[in-house]
């Protein structure tokens, strides 16, 4: 191999030097967008996953739990039903056909308003069975006066009389009855008929209807023909735990929500705690007897608010404060240098003043940041 000079080296290492130097000059005149660009807030999250370091912690105002006493609130969830004592089962005490239907399931009847009419041939036995007393009845009180009128002569003997009027007694007392029983089926004696008038025991509503047109009902016999309640007052049975029971106590009022009216509170009374606890969920039926406004039915669903007897201190923060998030409560407390901790509460009622009650997880005098939702919106971007 050719042997190269000494000139020759020298030249090309300056050829080089001034090859970098020219691309180091074109390198420091291109502009660098990210120097350029304004430093953005970071939000740097330590080794919980519940704390979070923030550049510009003044940019997020703190409030300070105040103090509330209140007393211990236990919610149940409950359903509307009937007063049982308030329910009367319309019977028809004749067996026979329905031919008539004048009030329906729903329907809002008075007492004595006419319900149905039943066609039994029971009226005509009942009738048949009055006019053989009638017969008898007459045919023993003529044999009675002839044989007062026979012993006044000497005829018959004492004895005689005495069973003419032993029979003349029965058969008043089976004309009685008979009697009685077309009254009781509603029929006129004198002018019989087979059909029955069934009539409203009470006022208030159809709540069950088990006939219609051309139906069967047995006299006496289940099920009945119809349900009327007297709905003025009803009952509420609710479900409490059995870690629960010692916060009610029969006699205790208790704040009836409904959901279909939720602006509206309504006081029910205990009356009775069931004393058999149901095997699978251990929750005792609680009822309360609660006068209906006239806006709750049968069947709605409520939720009952128990109160303690003694009043607990509670903390309260603005409701702002409280994040809801994954169907939990959340605060963010300030732990110092810029640095916040996601903690998790219970919240309660809405306060006046747009203040919320803190059931557990905070006490009076914590820091929260006033406005969690701006801090999570950080915390996320």
């Amino acid at each position: 191999m050719k042997k190269q000079s000494p000139l020759y080296t020298y030249a090309r290492i300056a050829l080089c030097s001034v090859l970098a130097a020219m691309l180091a000059a074109c390198n420091e005149g291109k502009a660098d967008p990210k120097a350029e660009a304004p430093p953005q807030a970071t939000v740097q999250p330590d080794m919980n996953a519940n704390n979070f370091k923030v550049d510009h912690p003044e940019l997020f105002t703190l409030a300070t739990a105040v103090e509330y006493k209140a007393a211990p609130a236990l919610n149940v969830t409950g359903l509307v039903q009937p007063d049982i004592s308030r329910a009367v089962p319309v019977i028809s005490l004749a067996a026979g056909r329905v031919i008539e239907v004048k009030a329906r399931l729903g329907d809002l009847v008075k007492k004595g308003q006419l319900l149905m009419k039943v066609q039994s041939n029971d009226v005509s036995g009942a009738y048949q069975a009055y006019r053989k007393a009638v017969d008898d009845e007459l045919l023993a009180r003529l044999n009675l006066e002839r044989q007062r009128i026979l012993y006044d002569k000497g005829a018959v003997a004492k004895s005689a009389l005495e069973q003419a009027e032993d029979v003349a007694k029965n058969a008043q007392a089976d004309l009685e009855a008979t009697s009685e029983q077309l009254h009781i089926l509603g029929i006129n004696k004198d002018h019989p008929s087979g059909i029955v008038d069934i009539y409203a025991p009470i006022s208030g509503i159809i709540t069950d209807q088990q006939i219609t047109n051309a139906a069967g009902v047995q006299g006496l016999g289940s099920p009945n023909p119809m349900t009327i309640s007297d709905l003025t007052y009803v009952w509420i049975i609710c479900d409490v735990y059995e870690n629960d029971l010692d916060a009610v106590r029969v006699g205790q009022f208790a704040d009836i929500h409904l959901n279909g009216y939720p602006n509206q509170v309504i006081k029910g009374r205990i009356d009775n705690i069931l004393p058999v606890l149901d095997p699978t969920m251990h929750t005792a039926k609680v009822r309360l007897e609660v006068p209906n406004p006239g806006i709750m039915r049968v069947g709605m669903f409520v939720t009952a608010t128990f109160y303690g007897r003694h009043p607990v201190t509670y903390a309260s923060v603005p409701s702002a404060a409280i994040l809801h998030l994954h169907d939990r409560d959340w605060v963010y407390a300030p732990l110092g240098d810029g640095h916040f901790k996601r903690l998790e509460i219970v919240g309660g009622n809405i306060l006046p003043g747009d203040m919320q009650q803190v059931i557990s997880g905070l006490k009076p005098g914590d820091q929260v940041v006033s406005n969690a939702l701006a801090l999570q919106n950080t915390v996320e971007q």
